[in-house]
């Protein structure tokens, strides 16, 4: 088996192709880099990951006189790969048979770590001391490297290079140039990922600056991918510049919900309000970036203009109503709907909700009656999927590395699955919209009402009861009995299913305002189960009771998720 050497530590590869970072990597031990990403091509320009290289071979080691960047140099049976951090070695290993004339010239290790230092010195030398103000204190590689392999003074006593900030840069992203490291991570970005190709270097030696190409700004639909990628402060998100300090966010992980792509997430909030969203490397989902739809698209759960609290129409008012009033009002109007003629009541379960909530209101429903039908809400679909990379005509060119999903709803498939258990078939809402019906029970939670009332059609027949759970004022709040507020997928735990069949769970970011009572907890009472649901309580029992979910069962879930093969629909 291929065994590469790290710090001494022999540690074997097998069959994969690596560099120096990553070996050191599977032997646990860490090599700081800047320029280097794992999904763009290998530049090695800003020499943060020098390390001495040597190769091993019939008992004899041969170093290299002088140190290589670890991101360009590929490893091989046999290579060996000494770091800054070699005094911090595994002592009970032994060591390699260094030669002599090698170690005259420094202790394995000295010059890695001489190295590192100087180059951390050559990266301060023009960048502003601005840590104060900056947005990525907290954050930043260079903070956090100059702390542990940098020196603690500077030799620097002329007047640093300021060249002017480019705000103009994009509607969305600002760069404040002198912060820049010239790692070219947001270049290949546009170049290799969006293909859009918006940035560029300018200049040349101490005037290189990144700038974009004249009347072309950086408005792609991943530009914001590159603020994540910037090592620094030297890019960043209007949208959440100057609003919070990194220690002060609460990082949690999650699933976007603005397109069936289902992006791993990290959901940064603050006292229970969401500041920003970022993407979380995930291969059985989207990689490791995110598209900018998802990005921003979280402004809908921090909207006032949402609902708060439950609400019931009393002689042709709403009027707000307590949980612990409006729940049985509920129970017995829609219990004698069902009594009346049960083939005249529907449940509409939306694409928003979670398997365990579309799990739990289907057994609701269903145990009331096995006449009641089930459809699925509006699903809304925006033109088509959109490819990355694209040429410079627009034109999406293989190999495909990222899609926009045109279908802008996370659990399509999920919902679906639980459908097909409970009646055989799925119903699509704007078929029941036409029906005449008595009674409905619409769970929504639809972040824009734009996607429900596109799928009303003008002959939309109001049924008698209508029971509207949904985050805003809709064309189906409107003619509601009861309206009741919704949670967004910040708000709760749960399993959404993306357009391959990846199930990805996730946990609560951040509580949802005061009145508002999760989906899940309302079907749960619904079902006269007393307490508080337990998300993962219930997907052990959506596991046992649909064998399609059978792997959602496990005591502990894929850290990516579990991926199903699933059934046509």
């Amino acid at each position: 088996m291929p065994t590469v050497y790290v710090n001494d530590k022999p540690v074997e590869i097998g069959t994969k192709k690596l560099n120096c970072i990553q070996a050191a990597e599977l032997a646990g031990v860490f090599v700081p880099s800047y320029c280097w990403h794992e999904a763009l091509t290998v530049v090695a320009s800003c020499r943060m990951c020098l390390v001495e290289v040597g190769d091993l071979k019939d008992g004899k080691l041969a170093m290299q006189p002088r140190v290589l960047p670890g991101c360009q140099t590929p490893v091989k049976d046999g290579t060996v790969i000494v770091t800054g951090e070699y005094d911090k070695r595994d002592a009970s290993l032994p060591a390699l048979p260094y030669d002599p004339g090698y170690v005259k010239g420094g202790a394995p290790g000295v010059r890695a770590k001489k190295s590192q230092a100087d180059t951390l010195e050559g990266l301060l030398i023009n960048h502003p001391l601005d840590c104060p103000v900056c947005d990525k204190a907290g954050e930043c590689k260079l903070q956090d490297f100059s702390f542990k392999y940098g020196r603690s003074e500077s030799r620097m006593v002329d007047v640093k290079n300021t060249p002017a900030n480019k705000p103009q840069l994009s509607s969305k992203i600002t760069l404040f140039t002198d912060r820049c490291i010239m790692c070219t991570r947001c270049v290949r970005f546009t170049r290799e990922i969006s293909g859009t190709a918006e940035l560029m270097v300018h200049g040349r030696g101490h005037h290189e600056e990144i700038d974009t190409f004249p009347g072309k700004p950086l408005e792609n639909k991943l530009a914001g991918n590159v603020v994540d990628l910037c090592p620094v402060g030297a890019l960043g998100s209007k949208d959440f510049l100057y609003k919070q300090r990194v220690w002060y966010l609460k990082e949690s992980d999650g699933v976007c919900s603005r397109c069936s792509t289902g992006c791993s997430i990290h959901v940064d909030s603050n006292k229970d309000i969401v500041y920003r969203l970022r993407a979380r490397t995930n291969p059985e989902a989207q990689g490791f970036f995110m598209c900018d739809e998802g990005r921003y698209g979280y402004h809908f759960a921090n909207s006032t203009e949402r609902f708060l609290r439950p609400v019931a129409k009393v002689d042709g008012a709403l009027k707000p109503a307590a949980w612990n009033v409006i729940t049985p009002q509920l129970k017995q109007a829609f219990a004698k709907a069902v009594s009346d003629n049960a083939k005249l009541v529907v449940g509409v379960l939306s694409p928003f909700l979670t398997v365990e909530e579309a799990f739990l209101f289907a057994t609701y429903f269903k145990g009331l009656s096995a006449d009641v039908r089930l459809a699925i809400g509006p699903v809304p679909v925006v033109g088509q999927d959109d490819k990355y990379p694209k040429d410079v005509k627009g034109n999406a060119v293989e190999p495909t590395k990222f899609v926009i999903h045109a279908e802008k709803c996370p659990n399509r498939r999920g919902v679906e699955a639980v459908l097909k258990h409970f009646q055989g078939s799925v119903i699509s809402f704007d078929k029941v919209a036409k029906d005449s019906v008595s009674a409905m029970w619409f769970a929504g939670g639809y972040p824009d009402k734009v996607a429900v009332e596109a799928n009303m059609g003008m002959d939309w027949k109001t049924p008698g009861l209508l029971i509207a759970q949904d985050l805003f004022a809709s064309t189906v709040t409107a003619a509601a009995t009861f309206i009741l507020p919704a949670t967004t997928s910040f708000e709760k735990d749960g399993t959404f299913v993306n357009h391959a069949g990846l199930a990805q769970t996730f946990a609560r970011s951040v509580k949802p305002p005061t009145e508002i009572r999760t989906e899940l907890q309302l079907a749960f009472d619904m079902l006269g189960r007393r307490g508080l649901v337990q998300a993962a309580a219930i997907r052990a029992e959506l596991a046992k009771a649909i064998p399609f979910f059978a792997g959602l069962g496990a005591t502990k879930l894929a850290a990516n998720g579990v991926r199903f093969e699933l059934p046509t629909v």
